[in-house]
């Protein structure tokens, strides 16, 4: 039987499995926002996310959200690269006000 692979976009949320991990890692089954660019998500077998937490610290790498009726934020200091196979299912997408601070906050933590 083949697997399905799933075909995530940028700005998808994706309900992803992050066990196991080790130390400080954010774990469990959780949201997270697609953050690769969907070139890479079409041709990869992997794509970088950012897990969505309900944890609030006042980090320049965390953007607010309002996803599903639930407030959060964005953890862009956790981001990692999973594999596609991780990908449980597609929630949903988050705002382009969201989506411009996430690119906004992105760009500020690479820019040296």
């Amino acid at each position: 039987m083949a697997v399905v692979v799933p075909q995530p976009r940028a700005d998808d949320v994706w309900l992803v499995s992050l066990d196991p991990v080790v130390g400080s890692e954010i774990r469990k089954t959780r949201p997270c926002l697609i953050v690769s660019p969907d070139q890479a998500n079409r041709h990869l077998q992997t794509v970088i996310v950012a897990p969505l937490t309900s944890t609030e610290r006042p980090y320049p790498t965390r953007v607010a959200v309002s996803f599903s009726g639930r407030r959060g934020q964005i953890a862009l200091d956790q981001l990692r690269t999973v594999d596609k196979q991780r990908l449980i299912h597609r929630l949903g997408t988050i705002g382009p006000t969201t989506v411009q601070m996430v690119s906004s906050a992105l760009v500020e933590m690479f820019t040296r």
